[in-house]
């Protein structure tokens, strides 16, 4: 069978070949503008020739190439436009010509923009499916407008197609500066595994369980994160004071934090929720937020051996200095 991973020298890219690879009934591509071990194919997924070159046989498709968050302070609208939209079509167009049996495109949670933030005094945000999009930047709009391409594919070539909208996985440090300077890395890293971050890991098996599942649902999104120990009746407290909520969820949470010698964040202002995703892709996350507080007081990160592995990319060629990489706060 064969398989191609667009954004193969990226973090989730990498990840995927990875794991991939460990099948030997498995003929792996990578494609990406970038040349490493996991990349086969080294050029744009705007390039229709060599997409199509890539494509050809292809059985599943994971589109995991993207500008991302960081890139918006140095790229421009038209290049998110380009790359997010443009290539993604290109991408749609080759997999319905070579007949291509699963598509996966990997999304973000991003894509909810400004509808994540409730100001004190407001309960936390619920966040599931039928939560509606407000997409506050160039990001999220265009991945928005890739996932109705994703959706369109469907509807009118039968295309099969899952959407995963991810949470937080990347390894870099917090581009905000309150977070970055206010908390340990790997505690600021620890609390957004309670509503907002997933483990590498756990997001791999998530487009893998996708593909499969593909011809079956022919078409879905789903939000991956996660799952939280968190109660929505307790989304009014949260957005208050999230100490005493996450206490009387999590056993042993506050003498685990005072061992370490860490502190949760005052608020928490919303909680991605996983079920629909656990529910029709069969996917069975292992990374939550008990397993990675036991990690860390075993002196481990709170990261899985494939997250360690992959590490930390970075989003640019160049250093900046004072953060990891510049972004609007």
């Amino acid at each position: 069978m064969k398989i191609l991973v667009t954004g193969s020298s990226g973090h989730l890219g990498e990840g995927l070949v990875r794991v991939l690879r460990k099948n030997d009934a498995l003929d792996v591509l990578g494609l990406d503008v970038k040349p490493s071990p996991y990349t086969t194919h080294v050029g744009s997924i705007q390039d229709t020739a060599l997409v199509n070159q890539c494509m050809a046989g292809v059985d599943t498709l994971y589109h995991t190439a993207t500008l991302h968050k960081p890139h918006i302070e140095t790229h421009s609208k038209a290049e998110f436009l380009a790359t997010n939209i443009g290539g993604t079509l290109s991408l749609l167009e080759a997999a319905v010509t070579h007949s291509v049996r699963s598509v996966v495109f990997t999304s973000t949670t991003s894509t909810f923009g400004d509808a994540l933030r409730p100001p004190p005094g407001q309960a936390a945000a619920w966040v599931t499916e039928q939560t509606d999009p407000i997409p506050k930047n160039i990001y999220g709009t265009t991945k928005i407008a890739a996932e109705d391409l994703c959706q369109l594919f469907h509807r009118q070539e039968g295309l099969n197609c899952i959407i995963l909208r991810t949470s937080r996985f990347f390894a870099e440090e917090d581009d905000n500066d309150g977070i970055r300077n206010g908390f340990a890395d790997a505690n600021a890293k620890l609390n957004e595994f309670l509503y907002r971050r997933v483990d590498l890991q756990d997001v791999v098996d998530a487009h893998i369980r996708a593909a499969a599942r593909a011809p079956e649902l022919r078409f879905g999104c789903y939000i991956v994160s996660a799952t939280t120990p968190l109660n929505a009746d307790d989304a009014m407290a949260l957005n208050e004071d999230a100490t005493p909520v996450v206490a009387k969820h999590v056993s042993g949470f506050e003498d685990a934090y005072r061992a370490l010698g860490w502190r949760m964040f005052v608020r928490i202002d919303r909680v991605y929720v996983n079920d629909a995703a656990r529910k029709d892709l069969g996917w069975e996350p292992r990374f939550d937020f008990g397993a990675m507080l036991r990690r860390c007081l075993n002196g481990e990160k709170p990261m899985s051996a494939l997250a360690a592995e992959v590490g930390s990319h970075g989003y640019h060629d160049q250093v900046f200095t004072g953060r990891p990489y510049p972004a609007r706060q």
